[in-house]
């Protein structure tokens, strides 16, 4: 059982930056993958980012590809996402989330959810 508590989100300009933190609880953290999503107001959750277990591979939506950076700190059971040059169309809760093994940009593959922060960008 894998508990994640996000933190780190709030208000900020256009072409400011924040950085969500996600901390993992349980054992075995090097296992999971670990994904962050997000829920636009009155759209679908998607995916934005994920890195498998040791961190050796990342993978981002277009979206944020060159502006978002996912990390994670195996001894301290946290995983990062760095966000720079953030925009309007930004804002949403985001979600960390982990999944054994294998990398997946699918939702429905991921186990472990956290209760998500709010990021809200202004114009």
């Amino acid at each position: 059982q894998v508990q994640l508590v996000e933190s780190g989100g709030g208000l900020v300009r256009a072409g400011g930056s924040l950085r969500l933190s996600c901390a993992a609880s349980g054992r075995a953290f090097s296992t999971y993958t670990m994904g962050w999503f997000r829920q636009p107001p009155g759209k679908e959750r998607e995916f934005v980012a994920a890195i498998t277990g040791s961190g050796g591979s990342t993978y981002y939506a277009d979206s944020v590809k060159g502006r978002f950076t996912i990390s994670r700190d195996n001894a301290k059971n946290s995983v990062d996402l760095q966000m720079n040059s953030l925009k309007p169309e930004d804002t949403a809760v985001y979600c960390c989330a982990g999944k054994l093994y294998l990398y997946s940009i699918n939702q429905r593959a991921y186990d472990y959810w956290g209760q998500g922060t709010q990021v809200t960008v202004s114009s």
